[in-house]
């Protein structure tokens, strides 16, 4: 079980789901799968897929440590159930993407899951789900540049992926779920600090985390 403090509140999550392959435009989820094909990425068996990966590796901490040069975040929005409510934040589901060439499932379970430190009611948000806006940006060499932007409106609805994955119409408490990703811009690729961020532009409000991603040697 792992602790996670908001600004709302805490949450004990024991289970965490990260929902892939999730893209509501046929169009957009074929660039994302090509995009990982390219590098290696067999494509998945359906979509979307349900993969689940241990609570622990669900990360609050301003850096996280990595194996090697081959890993990369992606930001998603994501879903914690508590017994009160459907709390949403956003996370980075930082993946060994060597890993994926032989095992997407395997590569779930390399890399820490960083998560933000705020969050909105998920009730409170729904009516504009669509209108939420993602985006991500990689840092090298001390040079931040955009990575990834688009609209909730590119990824199945929240409800849908929830059903999808055990036919409930809720998320049960203690349960945290990764709802997918955006494409790249400018392709797939490593950095040094990777941040985030989930903007309501109905209310102007956002949500926003960041953290450092320290490589260590692989030692052989």
């Amino acid at each position: 079980m792992v602790h996670l403090a908001f600004d709302v509140g805490t949450a004990e999550i024991d289970e965490l789901v990260i929902a892939g392959w999730t893209g509501r435009d046929v169009t957009a989820l074929t660039h994302h799968i090509d995009e990982l094909k390219a590098i290696g990425v067999p494509p998945p068996s359906s979509v979307p897929l349900y993969y689940r990966a241990a609570a622990q590796l669900l990360t609050q901490a301003d850096t996280i440590d990595v194996l090697g040069e081959d890993t990369s975040g992606e930001v998603e929005p994501v879903l914690v159930g508590t017994p009160e409510r459907l709390w949403v934040t956003l996370g980075s589901d930082h993946t060994d993407r060597k890993a994926e060439t032989f095992s997407v499932a395997v590569a779930k379970q390399v890399c820490a899951k960083a998560i933000g430190r705020t969050a909105w009611r998920f009730e409170d948000v729904e009516p504009q789900w669509d209108k939420l806006i993602l985006r991500s940006f990689v840092e090298r060499d001390a040079r931040q540049t955009l990575y990834q932007e688009g609209t909730l409106a590119a990824i199945r609805p929240a409800r849908e992926l929830i059903q999808g994955w055990q036919g409930q119409k809720r998320l049960p408490a203690g349960v945290s779920m990764f709802l997918g990703t955006l494409p790249a811009i400018g392709g797939i690729r490593a950095s040094t600090r990777f941040a985030m961020e989930l903007e309501d532009p109905t209310t102007g409000r956002k949500l926003s985390h960041a953290y450092s991603i320290t490589t260590l040697p692989i030692v052989s």
